[in-house]
């Protein structure tokens, strides 16, 4: 157990405390997952069914060390939308299974070549700057769903947003024992039922509606579907896979420096690669959007201090039940933008301060100008949306931007400039 856990990545808790924090981290993923496949045409209750059972291939094959969670991937929206719209969507699930082999093939080289270099091109200075992106990078998304109704503000979200908010706060800092550890569910709940109870008396409140959960049946399967391979969306999707092979060593360093174990070096980098990439070629071949780690879950083991991988796998099989009982998972649907958006503000900004905590807990010199550099571009790219993009073919346009563009080119600066000589200091001597 780390220093300052309330249970470590091994300890199991009782089934009284164990359910509630598993639940915690569905609420947590569950909007992020369902979106993916709303916006893509794919199916919400497949998308759970997958994330659940892919986040247990990923704990099985890092060993039970590494909590984390497998959601659905935003990078792959771009191809998944552009591929099944020329090659229809089965061929879009052959592109994402071919992604997951890829991930898995470069797991191999980073076994047999070692993790040594990774020192070398993630730099403290790189890693902090990076984790900072990552945080800030959601924090227009948190923000537009705290105060936006339809792209207008609307200062009834915004209130909502900053009770659920005020709740989570004052349930993490001042509540003791089991009660701190599962504030962010504290957060959602309270949330939840102010909103429900001003909306039976302010209509601009009334933004829980039951008729989802009155029209869904009990139980059901999830719609499943097959893939078909092609060679234009295979090469599509691997090129957007080294996108998210850097987005994958961002959390699992955002992981590492929240747990206080390094993941890259126990289970190693090369198993964490490989169970992301068979969740991913998993996941395809049920007819499920490629799976990533999420921040959302980081950000809850942040705040909570708790960082078991049985209270990971026990949210994994909450989501797979959650699949087959479809009036369950409606009923999370109801939860208003504007809780999850008060929710997300603690959640995305914890991760922010992480990379903070590295740059500083690792003494980056920021009078070296080499350092200033490198931050300094890291976070324009990835905070202010830089985007690299070209066509491939006449169908599709690949685009890399974000978090994976400012990560390559944080990468790159560290690779090519040349260490500092002059310092100040050394101008003072």
């Amino acid at each position: 157990m780390s220093d300052h856990s309330i249970l470590g990545p091994s300890d199991r808790p009782p089934l009284g405390r164990w359910i509630p924090l598993s639940f915690q981290h569905v609420f947590a993923m569950f909007g992020a997952t369902v979106l993916v496949p709303l916006l893509t045409g794919l199916s919400p209750s497949t998308a759970l069914f997958t994330a659940g059972t892919g986040t247990l291939i990923y704990i099985l094959v890092t060993g039970a060390k590494v909590p984390a969670f497998l959601g659905s991937s935003f990078a792959f929206i771009p191809a998944i939308i552009g591929i099944s719209s020329v090659y229809g969507m089965p061929a879009a699930l052959g592109g994402a299974f071919c992604a997951g082999i890829f991930y898995a093939l470069v797991a191999g080289i980073v076994k047999v070549a070692g993790t040594a270099w990774l020192d070398r091109a993630l730099p403290p200075v790189v890693i902090g700057s990076v984790i900072i992106v990552i945080g800030l990078n959601l924090a227009p998304t948190a923000m537009n769903s705290a105060m936006m109704n339809n792209g207008t503000y609307s200062l009834a979200y915004f209130s909502i947003a900053i009770v659920t908010l005020g709740i989570a706060v004052v349930a993490s800092i001042f509540c003791k024992g089991f009660f701190n550890t599962i504030s962010i569910l504290i957060g959602l709940v309270g949330g939840y039922m102010f909103t429900f109870v001003m909306g039976l008396f302010f209509p601009a409140y009334k933004l829980i509606d039951f008729t989802i959960v009155k029209e869904a049946a009990w139980f059901g399967f999830p719609h499943f579907a097959l893939p078909q391979f092609s060679i234009v969306p295979i090469i599509t999707f691997i090129i957007v896979s080294l996108a998210t092979i850097c987005e994958h060593l961002g959390d699992t360093l955002v992981t590492s420096k929240v747990v206080g174990r390094d993941f890259y070096k126990d289970p190693g980098l090369h198993r964490t690669l490989l169970g992301d990439g068979l969740a991913t070629a998993w996941a395809s071949l049920w007819g499920g959007p490629p799976n990533t780690t999420y921040g959302e879950n980081i950000g809850v083991m942040a705040i909570t201090k708790v960082y078991s991988v049985w209270v990971i796998g026990g949210a994994a099989v909450i989501a797979l039940l959650l699949s087959f009982i479809q009036k369950f998972g409606a009923i999370i649907q109801t939860i208003p933008g504007p809780v999850m958006g008060g929710i997300s503000m603690l959640l995305y900004g914890l991760i922010a301060s992480s990379g903070l905590r590295t740059i500083v807990e690792s003494g980056v010199d920021y009078k070296d100008k080499r350092n200033l550099t490198i931050s300094s571009v890291i976070m324009v790219i990835g905070i202010g949306g830089g985007i690299l993009q070209f066509n491939i073919g006449q169908s599709f346009t690949f685009s890399l931007g974000g978090v994976a563009l400012a990560t390559l080119v944080g990468i790159l600066l560290n690779l090519l400039l040349p260490k500092t000589i002059d310092t100040p200091e050394a101008e003072k001597d």
